[in-house]
Order: C-alpha cells, then sequence, then structure tokens
C-alpha cells in the first residue's frame, strides 16, 4: 500500500522559481526510483524528469533539462523537483510516481503509483 502526496505547486511568473515535493508512505521508498510526469488540458500525460532509487543517476525530458532538477531524501520518504526558469508551456498538473523498480525510464506504464497531482500555472 503506498500514498504520493504531492505538494508546492501554485501561480509564478515566467522566468520564476518553484519547488514540488512529493511525501510517500510506505517501508521501502528506497528501492524504487521515482518519476515526475505533467499533464496539461487536452494532452496526454508526459514524462518530466526521474531519479534511482539510490538518488544516483537522473534523466530528464530535454523540454526541461537545464532548468528543472530532480532529488530525493529516502531518510525523509520524500521526492523533490526544482523548477527554475519556467515557461508559459510548464503549465500543468504536476504528478509523482513511483517506479516499477530500482531503475524507471519515461515512459507511463514504467509505473505504478501516483499521486493525486499538483497545479502549477505560469502566468506571462
Amino acid at each position: 500500500q503506498v500514498q504520493l502526496v504531492e505538494s508546492g505547486g501554485g501561480l509564478v511568473q515566467a522566468g520564476g522559481s518553484l519547488r514540488l515535493s512529493c511525501a510517500a508512505s510506505g517501508r521501502t521508498f528506497r528501492y524504487y526510483a521515482m518519476g515526475w510526469f505533467r499533464q496539461a488540458p487536452g494532452k496526454e500525460r508526459e514524462f518530466v524528469a526521474a531519479i534511482s532509487g539510490s538518488g544516483g543517476s537522473t534523466y530528464y525530458a530535454d523540454s526541461v533539462k537545464g532548468r528543472f532538477t530532480i532529488s530525493r531524501d529516502n531518510a525523509k520518504n520524500t521526492v523533490y523537483l526544482q523548477m527554475n526558469s519556467l515557461k508559459l508551456e510548464d503549465t500543468a498538473v504536476y504528478y509523482c510516481a513511483r517506479g516499477r523498480g530500482l531503475g524507471a525510464g519515461t515512459g507511463v506504464h514504467e509505473y505504478d503509483y501516483w499521486g493525486q497531482g499538483t497545479q502549477v500555472t505560469v502566468s506571462s
């Protein structure tokens, strides 16, 4: 039984920053890769970033590389997404997800548990 709860979303001006958090329940958090996805109205859910169970490896979508940073604190059962230089196209509901193993890729089906999502709106 796993529960993921995202927080930190809000309204930010273009060029600004925001830090999202995802708090996870469970005793085996450190054994699973974690990822961030986002979904805008009328669009499919898309991959944003992923991090391995230990935090030793990260991967980013080209659209956010250099601007976003994913990290995790296994002692706190929490994964973070630091978003800098935000653009209008970053506006979406952001979801935290647990991978199916120590490592996970960019596909939606590579993750088995999802949070409820947190809204991020970037204004001009």
